[in-house]
């Protein structure tokens, strides 16, 4: 009666065990987080780059510096030379194979590239992105699935012969072992040998918790009984390599030796080296207790211990064996903690995926995510955030860290996000500052009044004469409003350019009311600004609040020409698979006619030579000839600088988040930071293409005339064609001078007269 009850017991047990192991070994059996990648650095001679900025992206990727370069995923350097052993990728156009190359980094420049085995010169070499974020599950663990016939064959003898040489001869599980370690368990009074198959520890790990009770030894007997008689032991030693946990990443479980290979060694499965394979089965045993990072010692001996047994089994010969046991752990330097060391790109991504994918499809469908995240412009931008803003504390004899920083840097005309700074914290994921620091840009909306005018070159051209004077206006914001200048002067009747360059508070007022201040908020529209602000007479001040990634979008349209793209993080995503859920190739709508545009982008360059802006000649190489716009609201709350290159264009706001004075003009805070940047990242000069309908003529800007090159004042302006002056004035000998070809103005009341008696005479 007892057995039989026993027996019906049993039975029950089984059943009810059955469906548990069958459901979730045949369906989806992980939660795979979604992986995100910077760009694939691409080398080629004559590429600008820093040697150490290399050095520190190698190690993003996770690339192994040793002293003999002998597998994909490691390098040497000495000096400016490097050699290198690229992994093999999939990119988007194809898999890449793993190449040795040789490539020398001085004055910033690649200056050689050479095949190692050939000694040939190479063209180019793309390295595999780094990894720089994940959405892990929420139960935080993370895993590289790999295939059993990817896994070295060496890797799978050597697990085999450590944790369960019966594995391909029991059903799941091995009674003589069991028996064997029931009896040193009893001999020690305590659990000293586990005596589990894989099959065992594999349920454990995938169905069980870790108690060591009777019922949940049992259970784990059972189960993998049942998982023996339903699927074929290949199958089992799969999931085993996937599931088996294998350490502790911060608050990451690092399960599977696809992920274990490449969080300790930084190299994929396939390449791993004989010392290394012994590290990993050895941690079997307790991966906490043989951490080779906090415990190195104790991690060693369990490493060789493995070799002797792989050489006893002659998994390797004696000798390789004790070359294997010399090495050191070589363990790579710790990776990065939680989901990702560059916080406010990451949240940048993450707030575009979640508009079209779920958060759980993030964090379990394994997804590949290429971005347009580039380190070596991070590096620099971090870099020089830093270091300007503690100079500009210990200048100004400010508190130690009182500053903030928001900054935004984009690829001119792709409008791809190269870099993101968040804060001044740059690794900590709190409150970014790029995206949701909306803070008045002040003269920042300057360009964009400009810009309305100049689009109507039947009225407005660069040397069209407005009032500067003193103005008084009933505002709904401020009462009776008296826009002031930064100077406290008023500069009475100036060409339009002047009053851009020289950023002039009136006159812009003059001619934003002039021009209407809807006309201004459809040209903010049209430059890629989506929030409705309603705007009043000292919204033309820059009273209104914009993010820098907001500021950077706008700008990046004067920047492409009046071509108005939206920035993109994500260019693609892809299965696990392979399969291309979604690609982002550039798009672009011609918002503005490209003639004004190209007159805007000359007088923003003006700003950067001879106006507000002209410190950057200071800091920046003059053949680079930026453009851009300093930006100060009132009482020196806000400091701004946007502006562009050739190929970069970048936004950054310096303030504080207390928004108490911060006391910097744009000029004297977020323009050093913005120069910082420019100054060490690569960067081609800033040359306009000229638009067929525009022309040059040389006039005089005062007086609104053309005039002969040789007169004193004269200066080379391009006009829309057919808004040009047709009036001319030539000069006497005596006020003969060369002509200029920047926008300094500038009064001569003597020429004034003579123009006059001209005007007399002619009309």
């Amino acid at each position: 009666m007892v057995m039989a009850s026993t027996g019906l017991w049993l039975y029950l047990h089984v059943k009810k065990l059955a469906p548990v192991v069958h459901e979730k070994f045949a369906g989806k059996r992980w939660e795979l987080p979604a992986q995100i990648y910077a760009r694939p650095l691409e080398i080629y001679q004559g590429l600008r780059v820093d040697a150490d900025r290399f050095t520190r992206e190698l190690t993003l990727m996770q690339y192994r510096s040793v002293e003999t370069v002998d597998g994909p995923g490691c390098f040497a350097r000495s000096g400016d030379t490097f050699i290198v052993f690229s992994r093999p990728f999939v990119f988007e156009d194809g898999k890449g194979a793993p190449e040795r190359f040789r490539t020398v980094v001085s004055e910033k420049t690649v200056q050689e590239l050479t095949d190692v085995e050939t000694g040939r010169p190479m063209d180019a070499v793309r390295l595999d992105p780094a990894v720089i974020g994940a959405f892990y599950p929420t139960h935080n663990e993370d895993r590289i699935l790999v295939k059993l016939e990817e896994a070295p064959p060496l890797l799978i003898q050597t697990l085999i012969a450590v944790e369960d040489r019966s594995f391909y001869r029991h059903h799941g599980i091995a009674p003589l072992s069991i028996l064997r370690a029931f009896i040193e368990n009893v001999r020690h009074l305590r659990a000293t040998q586990g005596g589990s198959t894989l099959t065992q520890q594999l349920v454990k790990n995938f169905y069980l918790t870790s108690s060591r009770t009777l019922k949940r030894k049992f259970d784990e007997a059972v189960m993998a009984l049942i998982l023996e008689a339903g699927y074929e032991k290949d199958e089992i030693l799969e999931a085993y390599l996937n599931e088996v946990y294998l350490g502790q990443d911060g608050n990451r479980a690092v399960h599977g030796f696809g992920l274990a290979s490449r969080f300790y060694f930084g190299r994929p499965l396939s390449d791993l080296r004989p010392h290394e394979t012994a590290l990993l089965v050895g941690m079997l045993k307790g991966p906490s207790f043989y951490d080779p990072r906090r415990h190195p010692d104790r991690a060693r001996q369990r490493r060789d211990l493995v070799i002797d047994i792989m050489a006893d089994l002659k998994l390797i010969q004696k000798e390789a064996a004790e070359k294997a046991k010399a090495r050191d752990l070589e363990v790579v330097d710790r990776p990065f903690h939680g989901d990702t060391q560059f916080p406010a790109f990451f949240d940048l991504v993450k707030r575009r995926l979640l508009v079209s994918y779920k958060e759980g499809d993030l964090r379990s469908e394994g997804l590949r995510i290429f971005t347009s995240f580039d380190p070596q412009v991070q590096f620099a931008a971090e870099s020089a955030a830093t270091e300007q803003l503690a100079d500009i504390e210990k200048r100004r004899h400010l508190p130690r860290k009182e500053l903030e920083v928001g900054a935004v840097v984009l690829a001119t005309g792709s409008n791809e996000v190269m870099a993101v700074i968040g804060g001044r914290d740059i690794g900590f994921p709190g409150f970014n500052r790029a995206l949701d620091a909306a803070r008045p840009i002040g003269s920042l909306i300057k360009p964009a009044i400009y810009l309305t005018a100049l689009q109507q070159p039947e009225e407005y051209t660069l040397i069209t004469p407005i009032d500067d004077g003193m103005l008084e206006i009933e505002d709904p914001q401020e009462g009776i409003w008296r826009p002031k200048n930064y100077d406290r002067e008023y500069h009475g009747i100036i060409p339009l350019y002047e009053a851009l360059v020289h950023s002039y508070n009136s006159a812009t007022v003059r001619l934003g009311l002039k021009l209407g201040l809807e006309k201004i908020r459809e040209t903010l529209t049209l430059l890629g600004f989506d929030r409705e602000i309603p705007l009043y007479p000292s919204s033309l001040l820059g009273t209104m609040e914009m993010s820098p990634y907001e500021v950077a979008r706008i700008y990046g349209t004067m920047a492409a020409g009046g071509f108005a793209s939206p920035p993109r993080a994500i260019l693609s995503v892809y299965t696990p698979e392979g399969e291309a859920l979604e690609r982002n190739p550039v798009t672009v709508r011609q918002n503005f006619d490209p003639a004004a545009v190209y007159l805007l982008a000359k007088a923003l360059q003006s700003v950067a030579s001879d106006g507000t802006a002209r410190a950057l000649k200071r800091i920046l190489d003059r053949d680079l000839q930026p453009a851009g716009k300093t930006g100060t609201t009132n009482d020196l709350k806000d400091s701004w600088f946007a502006g562009f290159t050739g190929d970069r264009l970048a936004a950054v706001w310096v303030g504080r988040d207390d928004n108490a004075p911060a006391g910097l003009t744009g000029a004297s805070g977020a323009l050093r930071v913005w120069g910082g940047i420019m100054r060490e990242i690569a960067n081609h000069p800033l040359r306009l293409p000229k638009p067929e309908s525009v022309e040059w003529a040389v006039v005089d800007p005062l007086l609104g005339v053309r005039t002969d090159p040789n007169c004193k004042g004269a200066m080379a302006v391009p006009f829309i064609a057919g808004s040009a002056p047709s009036a001319a004035f030539p000069c006497t000998p005596s006020e003969a001078e060369s002509v200029e070809t920047g926008t300094q103005g500038g009064k001569r009341p003597e020429t004034k007269s003579t123009f006059l008696e001209w005007l007399e005479e002619t009309f």
